[in-house]
């Protein structure tokens, strides 16, 4: 009888320590990456300009290069396989269908590498679902305000905080009274209505207003005249604001007055920048290059950050829903690396991601934004954007 037991205790503990060696099942993580094919920011005339504050190229190695990064945090979380769903509509009719196609394949987690509008509908279309959206390329303020929505989060600074950056600095060099140009496109207004708000937080004024005008027209000739533009004024700096980039691209050395150039050319406040040397960025900059034969320029980073942000709650508890998940991220009980010097969370009113701007020229860097002097009762990277006083975003 005992002999009987003592097989049967045999037989169990081999038939446990059996199924214990069996491999087990690998568990695999899908992320999205929602783009647009006739996106005129990726033409190809548009990426030989190179023009600042643009794309460099399309987002899918960034990502590629975020989950190569993480693969040691994501194995930890218990995933062996990650995979990039990468999914293009061909048009704005076709976006919708392409989400649908993405979301068809059990992707619950979308970086976007989309134009605000598209943004707006993709957002639209998703809200009350168990989806993570980071938007990764559309800078428009009215995204993260009256477009906002609950699973919509931004990595690419808004147009307010890269506003708040250069009057930070205009302040900071006591360039206080500037001379502002700006461009008569569609996007043009929000560059304008951007920099004021900014000048107005910060107390620069500018001492006039001028708009320029790219055209063959000779009888508009005059309207694209930099000598003509900058005259009979008594400025300490020239912000052009120029959403096509055309005349800001030809702006500095040229205006009538000795004077530095800020904004759409010149100095800019950029979420990335090959020159930026600290905090690890140098091997990031190798890595990207590596794989992608570029530069890694904003759009790129703010791709990169965003699958790492995604990362970041997967392997804080796998066991979350997306909703929670997006909560953690808002909440700040989850922060992301994003080789910037300190790590970066969202911002629970409009889910935009708290980061330091660098204050980039043609070939390096002159500061990084929050300056020193300019503190917030919370959070100095506060200083950049809208507050949470300030937003006009309603929906939490």
């Amino acid at each position: 009888m005992n002999g009987n037991r003592s097989v049967r205790r045999i037989i169990l503990v081999c038939t446990v320590l059996l199924f214990a060696a069996l491999p087990v099942a690998a568990r695999e993580w899908s992320i999205g990456l929602l783009s647009l094919a006739n996106d005129e920011r990726y033409s190809a005339q548009a990426l030989e300009k190179a023009y600042p504050d643009k794309p460099n190229g399309r987002a899918l190695i960034a990502v590629q290069l975020a989950l190569d990064d993480a693969a040691y945090s994501l194995q930890a979380a218990g995933i062996s396989k990650s995979r990039v769903v990468a999914v293009q509509a061909t048009d704005a009719a076709d976006l919708l269908p392409a989400l649908e196609r993405l979301l068809g394949q059990g992707v619950h987690h979308i970086v976007l590498e989309l134009p605000a509008a598209a943004v707006t509908q993709v957002a639209a279309k998703t809200r009350g679902k168990d989806v993570m959206l980071v938007n990764a390329a559309a800078p428009e303020d009215s995204l993260r305000a009256e477009s906002c929505a609950p699973q919509l989060l931004h990595s690419l600074p808004s147009q307010a905080m890269q506003a708040d950056a250069l009057a930070q600095f205009l302040v900071a060099h006591k360039w206080t009274k500037p001379l502002l140009l700006y461009g008569t496109s569609e996007q043009d207004p929000l560059l304008v209505a951007a920099f004021t708000r900014s000048a107005k937080r910060f107390g620069v004024k500018p001492v006039a207003q001028r708009p320029f005008k790219m055209s063959n027209d000779p009888r508009e000739r005059d309207s694209g005249n930099v000598r003509l533009l900058t005259a009979n004024a008594d400025y300490d700096a020239v912000v052009v604001l120029d959403a096509l980039g055309e005349f800001a691209r030809d702006l500095p050395y040229r205006p009538l007055l000795p004077r530095p150039v800020l904004g759409s050319n010149g100095l800019t406040a950029q979420a990335w920048s090959m020159w930026y040397e600290r905090n690890g960025a140098p091997q990031l900059n190798r890595r990207f290059f590596k794989r992608s034969g570029r530069a890694m320029g904003s759009y790129d980073w703010a791709a990169w950050v965003a699958t790492r942000a995604m990362v970041e709650t997967i392997g804080a508890d796998t066991k979350t829903s997306v909703a929670q998940q997006i909560q953690a991220l808002k909440q700040g009980s989850i922060s992301v690396d994003g080789y910037k010097g300190q790590s970066l969370t969202f911002r629970a009113w409009d889910g935009q991601l708290r980061q330091p701007l660098l204050l980039a020229h043609g070939n390096g860097l002159s500061d990084i934004a929050p300056l020193e002097g300019f503190l917030h009762p919370r959070n100095a990277l506060d200083s950049l954007g809208f507050d949470l006083a300030e937003t006009g975003c309603k929906t939490p």
